[in-house]
C-alpha cells in the first residue's frame, strides 16, 4: 500500500505525517514548502488530530497504530521509548538498562536518533545521564520546547 502524506503546522514547525489506512510510518519535522497531497486516509487525519490535541495540551498518549522499519534491536528500543510516561525523562543509560543491555548505550543513542515517529515515539524524553539535553534530530530547541510543553521546565538553560 502506498504511503500518503499530510503536512501540518505546529508550534515546533511543520510536521509531515506519512501513513496508510493501516499504520503511521513517520512523523517528521520538515522545512519543505507546503505541498498539495492527495486526500490522505482517515488514519493519517486521525494522527494529525491527535498531534493537534497534544500541542493543545489535551492529549498525553497517542493511540494510532504505528510501524517503522528497523532491526529487532531498534524495535525493542523504540518500544521502550513508548513506555516513558508523559512529563518524565530517562537517560540513555537507563534506556539501555531497560532493554537489558547497559553496555549498548551507544547503540541505544544511535537507534534513538533513527526514530522516524517524532513525538509519537517520544525520543525527546531521553536525556544525558547528567541531566543535560543531548541529541535530537529535530534540534535541541525543539526537544527543549517539547519537554517544557510536558511541564518539564527544568530545561530552560540555553
Amino acid at each position: 500500500m502506498e504511503l500518503a502524506h499530510l503536512r501540518i503546522d505546529t508550534p515546533v514547525g511543520p510536521l509531515l505525517i506519512s501513513g496508510t489506512d493501516d499504520f503511521i510510518q513517520a512523523v517528521s519535522f520538515t522545512e519543505e514548502p507546503e505541498t498539495a497531497f492527495p486526500q490522505p486516509p482517515h488514519l493519517v487525519l486521525d494522527c494529525a488530530q491527535q498531534l493537534h490535541e497534544y500541542f493543545a495540551g489535551d492529549r498525553k498518549v497517542f493511540d494510532v497504530p504505528i510501524q517503522q522499519p528497523g532491526t529487532d534491536f531498534q524495535q525493542t528500543v523504540w518500544e521502550q521509548l513508548t513506555r516513558i510516561p508523559f512529563g518524565q525523562t530517562i537517560s540513555y543509560l537507563q534506556l539501555a538498562r531497560r532493554i537489558g543491555n547497559p553496555k549498548s548505550i551507544r547503540a541505544v543513542g544511535t537507534t534513538n536518533g533513527k526514530n522516524q515517529l517524532a513525538i509519537i515515539v517520544p525520543c525527546h524524553r531521553v536525556i544525558g545521564s547528567n541531566g543535560t539535553l543531548v541529541g535530537y534530530a529535530g534540534g535541541l530547541w525543539r526537544k527543549r520546547w517539547l519537554l517544557n510543553h510536558e511541564r518539564l521546565d527544568l530545561f530552560s538553560q540555553g
